[in-house]
C-alpha cells in the first residue's frame, strides 16, 4: 500500500507496506482519546490507514537480524554525566549573609515563591 500523504510531500521516496492489520476507526478514536486530541469520523478513517501502515514498518523492522547489536541509548554515544552531592558547611557569617540578602523570612527560613 501507498500512502498517498508521503506522495506528495516526498515525491521521491515511496513508503509501501503490504503485509499488517488495520486498526479499525474505534481503535484509532481511542487513540485519539487517550491523546486527548479530537478527530472527526473523516480524520479516523485517514488515520486508520496511515497508523496501520506505520505499525506495519515497525513489525517489518522486528524482522532485522539483531543478533550481536549491543543495544544503544544515544546514536551519539552520549552519557548523563552527573556529579555526587556533596553536603559542604558554610560559616555561620556566610550563612548570615544569604538570609540577609532574602527579602522575605519566616523564623530562621527565607521565603521564596510556591513553585507548584
Amino acid at each position: 500500500m501507498v500512502i498517498s500523504n508521503w506522495e506528495n510531500k516526498y515525491p521521491n521516496y515511496k513508503l509501501q507496506i503490504t503485509n499488517y492489520t488495520l486498526l479499525s476507526q474505534k481503535e484509532v478514536q481511542k487513540i485519539a482519546r487517550l491523546a486527548r486530541i479530537e478527530i472527526t469520523d473523516k480524520e479516523a478513517e485517514k488515520y486508520s490507514t496511515e497508523l496501520s501502515a506505520v505499525l506495519g514498518f515497525v513489525e517489518k523492522l522486528n524482522e532485522a537480524d539483531t543478533e550481536g547489536v549491543e543495544p544503544i541509548a544515544h546514536i551519539s554515544g552520549a552519557k548523563n554525566v552527573t556529579r555526587e552531592d556533596k553536603v559542604i558547611e558554610a560559616s555561620s557569617e556566610t550563612k548570615n549573609k544569604i538570609i540577609k540578602n532574602f527579602p522575605e523570612k519566616k523564623d530562621r527560613f527565607d521565603k521564596v515563591k510556591a513553585v507548584f
